[in-house]
Order: structure tokens, then sequence, then C-alpha cells
């Protein structure tokens, strides 16, 4: 009776259906389009429609409602019902809106598959997956949109494109003549500009997947082989990336492997207890701000925020709309962006600002190229971070030496109470036994960056002023392609030596004896192991030297103590990393001035 009509069931607002939907329609060629669109709207979606890339929201209201409530209603691209419309426009086709919008609409309560599924399944496959979840679920409107549909040439070709919690019903009630619905009232219909900043919060696909459905459908002429552009995971990374390029200029910190690894298991996590395949938008900020912190998540949900083809500027009223004044249901996430603000740094009301060049290059015409030196301050700062270390070192060295055991006849060196609680089963106090450590800690290495690449060209040994300053070994970035002030240069270490007691160190970038080191990390362990004076040497980076180094450690009567740099604080090492190199002397008197 109604073969003319094929069904397109799809789950409203998501991107792999509406190019599913666009996708089969190019391929039936109907006559006419039928979608779940309210038709008292038809006016003002097909308004909104013409507006598109560019986003609208319609807003009216239920008379029967409170006269302080109203509905809000995005027009967004990527969703199938809004994407039926605009491809059947374009293939000359009619479009039927048949959804009579009741008032008061039954709920359906029902979570369908993942849209991301149909990348792996077939269209059909899905349908018969979702549609078992629907299969006693019989809505009200379904009767006013069999109505609509009863009414259509049966001669003329028809693609319904409509909900999977409708199909059902709307099949069962073509069965029956249905009565026409009673016509649908509303108070005032208006078309408002959302303003873009607030465009996350109320799409349903958040703005740059958004962006991509538009440019893939405009540019790429439907080359269906070209969806890879389409694929979320895709275009997740894209958006973390981008992210990160924006967290590091703005704060200056960069993210790790480590972090990118434990971020995409713990976005994988939420989306598992989520019942979804790939996580939203709320999930892949929730993770970035647990893995990372606030002003990564705060990158992360400005990238997805952005939609280039919405202004602020419009011939429509632009507002802007939170997420509480669209949907029913939502989730919170606050995020605290901890950027450096000059307001809120503690200064004197007469300190003057630092200065600044007069003119571009004022600076670099100053400089004197007869000798370097190092900025105190800093010197005391590295100086105690070494010492912090060197106490570390013997902190691990004497874990690896405790002995943990029954309590016999001796005390040893005190109590082990936790382990004397993990065993309180058995009725015996554990002491704890710890052996000297024989010879103390003398250099002490750190390494940044293996530079393999060649990032950090700037070499430099130079030799303590006194008898608590170490001797320094280190490579850098060229510290006056970045000056500061006149003489004064600005560089990051890749890493460095310090030894003592000082004034003892040659020239370790053009000694021949270590000229074997593949890299500048490796010279400066030999190095530090050729100018120790103790058995250990401190060696803290991203991963533990080659095992040829252990020998020759050995044969030399010393040891490499590793420890990993991701086991200390990365606030301290980032302040540690910075280091001024003066031109001379005479420039420590002005250094305050320029040195933040």
């Amino acid at each position: 009776m109604f073969s003319h009509l094929t069904f397109l069931p799809v789950a409203p607002g998501r991107l792999e259906f509406a190019a599913e939907v666009r996708q089969r329609l190019l391929e039936l060629r109907p006559r006419v389009v039928a979608v779940e669109l309210p038709w008292m709207l038809e006016s003002a979606i097909r308004k909104a429609i013409r507006r598109l890339p560019e986003i609208t929201v319609l807003l009216y209201g239920d008379p029967e409602e409170d006269q302080e409530r109203a509905i809000i209603l995005p027009v967004e691209p990527a969703d199938p019902f809004i994407e039926a419309v605009r491809t059947a426009e374009e293939m000359g086709a009619e479009v039927l809106f048949i959804d009579p919008h009741l008032a008061h609409r039954e709920s359906a309560l029902v979570s369908l598959p993942d849209s991301y599924a149909l990348r792996s399944c077939s269209y059909e496959r899905y349908c018969e997956l979702a549609l078992r979840r629907y299969q006693n679920w019989a809505p009200a409107h379904a009767l006013g949109m069999a109505w609509r549909l009863q009414g259509t040439d049966p001669t003329a070709r028809t693609a319904v494109v409509l909900s999977y919690a409708s199909l059902a019903g709307v099949q069962a009630a073509l069965c029956v003549p249905q009565e026409e619905p009673p016509a649908p009232k509303f108070r005032e219909l208006t078309l408002l500009n959302p303003h873009p900043e607030c465009l996350a919060e109320i799409l349903l696909e958040y703005p740059a997947l958004q962006h991509r459905w538009e440019l893939w459908r405009t540019q790429l002429e439907d080359d269906w082989r070209k969806l890879e552009e389409l694929d979320r995971v895709r275009v997740q990374i894209a958006l973390l990336r981008q992210a990160e390029r924006a967290y590091e200029k703005h704060t200056g910190d960069t993210v790790a492997a480590w972090q990118r690894l434990l971020l995409a298991r713990y976005a994988r996590n939420l989306a598992i207890t989520a019942g979804e395949l790939v996580c939203g938008l709320f999930d892949l900020t929730l993770a970035a701000r647990s893995i990372v912190d606030d002003n990564y998540a705060w990158e992360v949900w400005e990238a997805a925020n952005a939609y280039e083809p919405q202004s602020p500027d419009s011939n429509l009223e632009t507002v802007r709309l939170s997420a509480e004044e669209v949907w029913l249901h939502n989730r919170r996430l606050r995020l605290r962006r901890r950027l450096p603000s000059f307001k809120k740094r503690p200064r004197p009301s007469a300190l003057k600002r630092r200065k600044k060049e007069t003119r571009p290059g004022e600076w670099a015409e100053q400089l004197g190229g007869t000798s370097i030196c190092s900025y105190p301050p800093e010197d005391i700062v590295i100086e105690n971070y070494g010492r912090f270390l060197k106490r570390k070192a013997k902190t691990v060295l004497s874990e690896e030496r405790e002995r943990v055991y029954p309590f016999t006849v001796s005390l040893a060196d005190g109590v082990d109470i936790r382990e004397t609680i993990r065993n309180w089963h058995e009725g015996r106090i554990y002491v704890r036994h710890q052996e000297r450590i024989s010879g103390e800690v003398g250099a002490v290495i750190v390494i940044f960056d293996e530079d393999r690449d060649n990032r950090y060209p700037y070499l430099t040994t130079w030799l303590g002023e006194h008898q608590n300053e170490s001797d320094m070994a280190f490579y850098s970035t060229p510290p006056f392609e970045n000056l500061v002030g006149p003489g004064i240069g600005r560089a990051e270490y890749g890493g460095f030596l310090m030894t003592l007691p000082p004034r003892r160190m040659f020239d370790v970038w053009s000694d021949p004896d270590y000229d074997f080191a593949e890299t500048k990390a490796e010279r400066l362990l030999l190095a530090g192991l050729d100018y120790s004076l103790e058995k250990i040497v401190v060696y803290v980076a991203k991963k533990p030297p080659r095992s040829i180094f252990r020998s020759l450690a050995a044969r030399l009567g010393q040891r490499i103590l590793f420890i990993p740099i991701g086991q200390l604080s990365p606030d301290k090492l980032k302040k540690i990393r910075v280091v001024h190199v003066l031109d001379s002397h005479a420039r420590r008197q002005q250094a305050q001035e320029y040195i933040w």
C-alpha cells in the first residue's frame, strides 16, 4: 500500500547519519523527501537553512507553558534532518515536514549504539540493532506523522527521514487511516544568531567537527572516498595537536609523550563508561584537565569551539546562550586558567616597569664579546638544586640497602610500622636495618634533552668563582639571540654538569678524551666520571645511559645513579632550566633591572 515510501531512520544530531542520509538520497533521487521536522516551523527552518553555514537558533514559546519559558532549537549543519532538507533542495525534490510537534511528548529514554559504529558496520546492520531497542515504542506524535505520509502521492518515490524512536510507531499507524491532528499553537517565533563563543555548549556536535562537515560538503564535491576526513578520532587528534601548540605558546609548557598516552587511555575509559566508542567533547576536555592541567583543557575546548563561518555581527540579533537554556540534562566542568598576570604580581607601588629597547637592535649593539659570566641569584638556585639532587641520591641508595625482617633479638634501626601492620595477622613485629652507604655523591648531570637534532648549539664550560660554586659545563640555546637587556642573553638548558671543588675543569667540549661520545649528554657524563672526586655520580635524564658507561664507571671505582627526570617536580625543573648569560662582570650591576 505504501510501497513508494523508503524509510531512512537516523539518530538526531549525529554527523555520521548526516553523511549517510546525503549519500542515500543522492543514490535514490526521490521526488519527495519527508523529514521529521515540525511543519509549523517550516518557514523559519528554511530561512535558517538558507543562512548556513552560519548557525541559527529558533526561539518560540508554548502557549500552555509559563510565559517566561521558551523552546530553543539550534539549526545545525551536521544534523541528518537538516541535511535531508538541504540535499533535497539541491536535487530539486519536494520537501515535506511531517512532525505535528505536539506540546507534550513522551521522551524515549533509550540509548542508541554509538553512531561511530557506522564506520565499521553497514547502515542496515546498525538499523537492525537500533530498532530492537524500540520494538514496543509507539510515541503519540507518530499518528500525526502517519497522517501526513498517508496524504503523499503514491506514484512519487518518497524518502522518509525520521528517528529510530518514531519508526515503529509510524509504520504501525500507516496501516490504519488517521485523523488530522489538531493545529499546533505557539506564542511567537524568533530567529537569533548565537555568539561564536557559545556554540560548543548548545550544539549536539562540537563546532570544529561541524566546520569540517561543511568544508567536506562544499569543497570535496561528495567524494565519499574522502570521508576519512570526517573521522571523529582523526578530528580529535588534530584538535589535541592544535591545543598543544596553543598551550605551549601561552604557558611555555609542553605536553609530554607519556601524558598523551595517558590522555588517550583515560578518554577511552570515559567513552567505555558512557557506552560509547569515541568520547565526546565534554569527556575529552575532562581527560585533558585530569592528565595535564586546566590551561590545556581550556585550549582543547577553545579548539573544539572554533567555527569560522560564525560571526558576532549579523543581521539577526546576536545572543550568548548557555547549555542550561537549551538542554534539560547537562554536566558541568569548571576550568580555572592559571596564566601569568601582571596585575596579580606582588609589586611595590613605586616599582618601575622593566626597561625596553628604545629601538630594535639597541641591545645587540652593546654586546662586548670579550667575556661571559653568570647571574649570581641563578647560581644560588641551581647550586641549591644540585645539593637537593645529592640528598635525593643518598636517600635512593639508602632505600636500596634497607632490609626489613621480623624482630628477634635487636630492634636494629627501629620498628617498621608499615610492615608490622601489613603482617599484623602473624602477631610479629618487623624491624628495619639500614646498611651504611660507602662513598659520597660527586658530580651531578641533568639532561633535559639529548639534542640529537642540534636544537641546543651553544656549548660552554665555566668555572666556579668561589669554593661553594661548582664548575659547570652545559649546552643550551644561543643566549645572545634572545636579548633581554644590554649584553644580557636568555637561554634554555639542554643539559648541564656540575662538579665540586671548583676551578679544575678544562673545556669539556673540545677535550679529545670524550670524542667517542655519541651525544652531548654522553660527553657530559664522561666528564662527570672524569672530574668526580667521589664514588657516586648522579645522572638525571629521561632514560638511563648505555651499559658501556656503567662498565666504564666500574673500572674507575665509581657508580652511576640514574634518577628518571619524571620523578622530579616539573615546576622546579622549569625554573632551573632558564639561564642568563652576561657578556661581562659589569653587567651584574644592572642585570636585576632586566632579568625576570
